[in-house]
């Protein structure tokens, strides 16, 4: 299919003593084949751990129909200019893993090169990326329809990797590109790597000199590249499948979070009693207190938080928590007025802690430990108590406080 530039320059006829450039056939494909036991990545998919590991439901898929793609494009932006010069498309056959590179040596291989990809991606049952969501999947379809090709690009069900590489260990990682993760997760590190910054600049130098060697570093990027999606997709399965395969403290607590978020409250607190360990301990014990809380297991909130007094973990928090389960769900005033006062001396050396609210918990506590406070209503506001000036509280028209 011609662009509009090119049906322009044949309108006009070939410019004096300038060559006639023949129309393009295809585009340039390059196959590269890896041996299957480069690969851990289990014959079938469990569609459980993709729901977790993604958030969303998923079937069950074979190996065999993920497609793995990446791009790399002349920009950054979603603007009708930046364009996906090279489409590296990775799936499992019966003989391994083929990588497939799609490549346009010039602009008028575009359509060329899209078709190849809809053909692969339509074959397949599940599109897996790392930051398609927001980057290369809206770029291609926008490329679809500058190329009134829209037809052709059919939505699949989708995996992206980078969110979920987030989500298990940027907390550990802080930053989670693609070349930390085979450096921290994979335990790959590339040798003369292209640094992706770099690519467009090579390919519109090549657009100019159409010195092939130019593209050589891009197209072995974007082939590991493809590597690296089916190994990290298969790490993570693995983890979410069972989370205490993960090695760091940082790691397992993580995906006690995403167990907690998924609903998995069991496998959350198996992960949180993992994680609870050094550094990460704080953390791992307010979030199993948290869990057993919302779960309506006060006293095991309560030996946790107990816990977290003993080995003096979270400053005034789980002295405050103690307190309140004391009140509220043990009906013991006495040990509740202990805890803040506790509190209290705590906040005192801590600049930044709220006195003036634990101030007003202890001496509420002190009043209905004394008979004086009087009822509440149901709902959980206080009704009808003095206020210092001997008015009760809400008779100025502001809203009653909230315990």
């Amino acid at each position: 299919m011609l662009s509009l530039r090119d049906k322009l320059k044949a309108a006009a006829g070939p410019a004096k003593n300038a060559p006639v450039k023949s129309a393009p056939v295809d585009c340039m494909v390059k196959e590269t084949r890896i041996p299957p036991e480069m690969f851990s990545l289990p014959p079938v998919l469990s569609g459980d751990c993709l729901g977790v590991m993604q958030g969303k439901a998923y079937g069950d898929c074979r190996r065999e129909d993920v497609c793995f793609l990446d791009t790399e494009t002349t920009g950054l932006s979603h603007g009708a200019g930046t364009v996906a010069f090279l489409v590296g498309i990775g799936f499992f056959d019966g003989e391994g893993f083929l990588v497939r590179q799609y490549l346009m040596r010039d602009y008028d291989e575009e359509a060329f090169l899209l078709s190849h990809v809809s053909k692969d991606v339509q074959r397949s049952a599940l599109l897996c990326t790392f930051n398609g969501a927001t980057f290369d999947l809206p770029m291609l379809e926008a490329r679809f329809t500058m190329n009134r090709m829209r037809e052709q690009w059919t939505p699949k069900p989708h995996v992206d990797l980078l969110p979920a590489s987030r989500r298990v260990w940027k907390l550990r990682l802080k930053k989670c590109n693609l070349t930390s993760l085979e450096v921290a997760v994979l335990g790959l590190e590339r040798v003369d790597d292209l640094p992706g910054a770099l690519v467009p600049e090579r390919y519109f130098s090549f657009l100019k000199t159409k010195d092939f060697s130019l593209l050589q570093d891009i197209l072995e990027h974007n082939a590991q590249d493809i590597i690296s999606l089916a190994h990290i997709l298969d790490r993570l399965l693995r983890l979410h499948d069972a989370p205490l395969l993960a090695q760091e403290p940082e790691d397992v607590f993580s995906l006690g979070r995403v167990m907690e978020k998924r609903g998995r409250h069991e496998n959350a607190r198996m992960c949180y009693r993992a994680a609870d360990k050094g550094s990460m301990s704080i953390l791992a014990r307010s979030r199993m207190a948290d869990s057993l809380r919302r779960d309506g297991d006060w006293d095991g909130a309560a030996n946790v938080y107990a816990r977290m007094i003993r080995d003096r973990q979270g400053g005034v928090t789980p002295l405050i928590a103690m307190a309140k389960i004391c009140e509220h769900k043990k009906r013991n005033i006495p040990a509740a007025i202990e805890y803040t006062r506790k509190a209290i001396l705590i906040a005192a050396e801590q600049p930044d802690s709220d006195m003036a609210a634990l101030q007003k918990r202890y001496q509420r506590l002190m009043l209905k430990a004394r008979g004086k406070e009087q009822h509440y209503g149901i709902d959980g506001w206080v009704q009808g108590q003095e206020s210092a000036d001997g008015a009760p509280e809400g008779a100025d028209g502001r809203s009653p406080r909230r315990l």
